[in-house]
C-alpha cells in the first residue's frame, strides 16, 4: 500500500485525500437514516381528499348552463330536436324530381349470372341499334352503383374522348324525357351526388344493364334493361 502511495501524483493524492474526507462528513452526517426517518410511510391525507372531491363532483348531477341576460327570456332551444328534424329533411333529399311515395325496394330472390349476362347481351343489342353519331357505352349495375355508395364509375376512354376535363354537371334523361342532375368529377372519371336519387326513382337494380348515350356534350339518355330475377320458387320474374 505503501508503495502505491508513492507511485501516485500529487494531485491523485490530493483527490484521494478529499474523498476520504467527504466519506467521514456523510457518515457523521447520517444522511442515510435521516432520510428513511423523514420520508412518509403513509400517503398524504390531501390526495385521498382530492379524490374524494372528484369523485363526489362526477356523480352530481350537471348543473344546466349559464344563459346570456339577453337570452334569459327566450325559450330554450333542444339542439337534439333541431338535429333531427335536419337530418330527416336530408335524408328525403334524394332528387329535386323524385316521385312521390318512390321508395327502394329490393328485389325479394337471387339475379343469377345468366340473368345479368342476358340483361348486358339485351343492353349491347339496344346500343347497336341506336344512332352511331351520338357515341354510347353499356354500364352492368352492381351493388356499389344502386345500393351502398352510389358511385357510379364511367369508362376511362369515354370520358377521355367525350367528357369534360373539369368537374361539372351532366344530366341524366329517363324514357319519359324527364331530366336529372349528377355531379361529374372529372378527375374520379365518375357520376356522384343525383346519381342517387336517379337510381332510387327508377328502381334500378344489381344486375341490370344500361345503356348512356351521350346526346349532348353533358346529357346522357339512358336506357335500362331489367335483369330477370329468380323467386324463391325458382319462377323467373320481370
Amino acid at each position: 500500500m505503501a508503495v502505491e502511495k508513492k507511485a501516485m501524483s500529487p494531485y491523485e493524492a490530493e483527490r484521494e485525500r478529499t474523498v476520504q474526507e467527504n466519506k467521514r462528513k456523510m457518515e457523521a452526517l447520517n444522511l442515510r437514516h435521516l432520510s428513511a426517518a423523514v420520508a412518509p410511510k403513509t400517503p398524504s391525507p390531501m390526495k385521498h381528499k382530492r379524490r374524494r372531491l372528484f369523485q363526489e363532483a362526477a356523480a352530481a348531477a350537471p348543473s344546466p348552463p349559464r344563459r346570456s341576460r339577453r337570452l334569459a327570456d327566450l325559450p330554450e332551444i333542444k339542439y337534439a330536436d333541431a338535429c333531427a328534424e335536419v337530418d330527416g329533411e336530408r335524408a328525403g333529399r334524394w332528387s329535386p324530381r323524385k316521385r312521390s311515395g318512390s321508395v327502394y325496394l329490393a328485389r325479394t330472390g337471387t339475379t343469377s349470372m345468366k340473368a345479368r349476362l342476358e340483361a348486358e347481351r339485351k343492353a349491347e343489342e339496344l346500343e347497336a341499334q341506336l344512332d352511331p353519331e351520338f357515341p354510347s357505352f353499356v354500364k352492368r349495375m352492381l351493388h356499389s352503383h344502386v345500393v351502398r355508395g352510389f358511385w357510379l364509375g364511367l369508362p376511362s376512354h369515354f370520358c377521355d374522348m367525350y367528357l369534360p376535363k373539369q368537374d361539372c354537371t351532366i344530366n341524366l334523361v329517363d324514357d319519359k324525357d324527364e331530366e336529372f342532375g349528377t355531379n361529374y368529377l372529372a378527375y374520379k372519371k365518375g357520376l356522384s351526388g343525383g346519381w342517387a336519387g336517379f337510381a332510387l326513382d327508377h328502381v334500378i337494380q344489381d344486375g341490370d344493364a344500361t345503356v348512356f348515350q351521350l346526346i349532348k356534350p353533358t346529357t346522357f339518355k339512358v336506357h335500362i334493361i331489367r335483369a330477370t330475377v329468380e323467386d324463391d320458387d325458382n319462377e323467373e320474374v320481370e
